[in-house]
């Protein structure tokens, strides 16, 4: 059944990837909004997510962050379609690039490409593979979570690694990641999440200590890479996205692991604050707990 189930689903996401953009843009955010109308334990994560975040904000302003949020999260599951289905020319037409890192200049040279989870991250994590294809002639790495569902994981695999990008899993040899290091080649990595306690330390996140990810500070001292911001924005009116490639962080990495993750924490920050519903509530982002606190979901 689960099989069965599988194939539907990319089957679902292959008709949508035929269909026009803000169509299934319109379609994602209807559906999300259905969806909010449930009570839900991912609901719930949400708006605790949202009050521990925002603790100034009203409950009548968590309530409607709530329903924005399943909004963008569902429309961002169904542009998913186009996204990992769609061809080359839709993926140039609906997310443009600011690139105002030179990655022409940094290719053969060590560097990580340190992004959140907004809306649009697959949006420009797949389009970057392009850009970087079109300009340096290859189309960099991406770490990935590998999916418990085998077939959905091979399709996943293939889907973001469609224009040449190298996909490494995180639970695959560390050696991979610093081949691709010390090769000079793009490594996209999204560390904005709770992945466990395994190289990872407790930094604030909008104020509440968050587990978070301590290996881009660990890898850029490992191997002197640099490390390149990036953020993909959402557009009005459906116009699609713009994937943003920041310089390079000045005197990073500075004195200690821990203040290199809180300055990256800050940027995740700096980019949620404008876009608050954009981000992905809907993940347990405050999981594990320090010693002595409760749990909060």
């Amino acid at each position: 059944m689960s099989r069965v189930l599988t194939r539907l689903g990319i089957g679902l996401l292959s008709v949508l990837g035929k269909l026009p953009y803000p169509l299934v843009a319109r379609f994602g955010e209807a559906l999300g909004s259905l969806l909010h109308c449930v009570p839900s334990s991912r609901r719930r994560v949400v708006e605790t997510n949202l009050r521990l975040c925002f603790p100034d904000k009203s409950e009548a302003e968590i309530q409607a962050l709530s329903r924005q949020t399943f909004r963008q999260v569902f429309r961002s599951f169904a542009e998913r379609g186009i996204f990992w289905t769609g061809s080359e020319k839709q993926m140039r037409r609906w997310v443009q690039i600011d690139d105002q890192a030179d990655l022409v200049a940094l290719d053969g040279t060590p560097h990580i490409l340190v992004t959140m989870h907004l809306s649009g991250v697959e949006a420009g994590a797949i389009r970057l593979t392009i850009h970087l294809r079109d300009h340096v002639g290859r189309s960099g790495a991406s770490l990935y979570t590998q999916q418990k569902n085998r077939l959905f994981d091979a399709f996943l695999k293939e889907a973001r690694g469609r224009f040449g990008a190298n996909m490494i899993s995180r639970s695959d040899s560390a050696r991979d990641i610093l081949r691709c290091l010390k090769k000079g080649e793009a490594l996209q990595l999204i560390a904005d999440m709770d992945f466990g306690e395994r190289d990872s330390e407790f930094v604030p996140f909008f104020g509440v200590p968050a587990l978070t990810l301590t290996s881009v500070a660990r890898l850029a001292r490992l191997t002197g890479a640099k490390v390149v911001p990036i953020y993909t924005e959402m557009l009005p009116d459906y116009g699609g996205y713009v994937l943003h490639i920041l310089p390079p962080w000045d005197g990073y990495p500075g004195e200690n692991v821990s203040e290199d993750t809180r300055r990256m924490n800050a940027f995740f920050e700096d980019c949620i604050r404008p876009r608050i519903a954009e981000y992905y509530w809907v993940h347990k982002r405050f999981k594990h707990r320090p010693p002595g606190e409760p749990e909060v979901y």
